[in-house]
């Protein structure tokens, strides 16, 4: 199992879900974990079932002051944040593009890009000051291809993976990596969301012939967060069954 002992990694999206899984991963490798989310009765849950190693803090990570004091509220507690997993996403709306309303596509930058946004730039000085941290963006296959009927997504998660990129070119000299996991078809609340003639079809595309688990991408993240992906940074990394490399849209 991936060592994370001795670090406090911050969690956003973290009630339900591959942030769930996450915190669940991190906490058993041997990290203090503050989890973020909005469902506050959700978060107070999970700690407990996590026998007190996690905190939590509620918050909209679309809105810029909600999201600033639940990190503060993180650092307060268990001090200087080592690693940032930014999985906080919604899905958007199934539409084609003359149909896709301003509204959704405003609320799917907002949580998607905005909050990743925010949560980096609030965090990176101190990590630059201590000289080491690693950020974690949550992608998807729509970082990398241009996926049909839902734009605003499509767009945000190409958006967190420049994002990532652009941090990751400016942090390295300070010890600091970013890096971007892209989950393929996960058993989650939002592939839940796709419409079933789409999630058929989609699942059919995946070469090990079945969808993944959130633990199983918790796993790779934990590794992604951890020092023995020292030399890993830049990078857009796949959890998905081969579909990247083979799929055909």
């Amino acid at each position: 199992m991936t060592d994370l002992s001795g670090k406090h990694i911050v969690i956003t999206g973290a009630s339900t879900g591959i942030g769930r899984a996450s915190a669940t991963c991190f906490a058993a490798a041997g990290a203090t974990v503050t989890m973020i989310a909005r469902r506050a009765e959700l978060l107070e849950q999970a700690a407990d079932e996590l026998g007190g190693k996690a905190a939590w803090a509620a918050a909209d990570v679309a809105d810029k002051a909600q999201l600033v004091a639940a990190l503060d509220k993180a650092v307060a507690a268990n001090g200087p944040i080592d690693g940032l997993f930014l999985n906080a996403g919604i899905g958007g709306t199934f539409a084609a593009i003359e149909d896709y309303t301003d509204e959704t596509f405003d609320a799917v930058m907002a949580v998607n890009v905005k909050g990743a946004f925010w949560a980096i730039q609030h965090v990176l000085p101190s990590m630059k000051q201590r000289g080491q941290g690693a950020i974690l963006l949550t992608g998807s296959l729509a970082s990398e291809r241009g996926l049909p009927m839902n734009a605003g997504y499509v767009a945000s998660k190409h958006a967190v993976l420049g994002l990532s990129r652009a941090v990751a070119n400016e942090a390295a000299e300070f010890g600091i990596r970013c890096n971007c996991i892209l989950p393929g078809l996960i058993e989650t609340p939002m592939l839940d969301g796709l419409p079933p003639e789409a999630a058929t079809q989609m699942a059919k595309a995946v070469p090990q012939g079945r969808t993944g688990k959130p633990e199983e991408l918790a796993q790779v993240a934990a590794f992604l967060l951890s020092d023995a992906a020292s030399h890993v940074t830049a990078q857009g990394w796949a959890v998905d069954g081969g579909m990247l490399g083979t799929m055909r849209v």
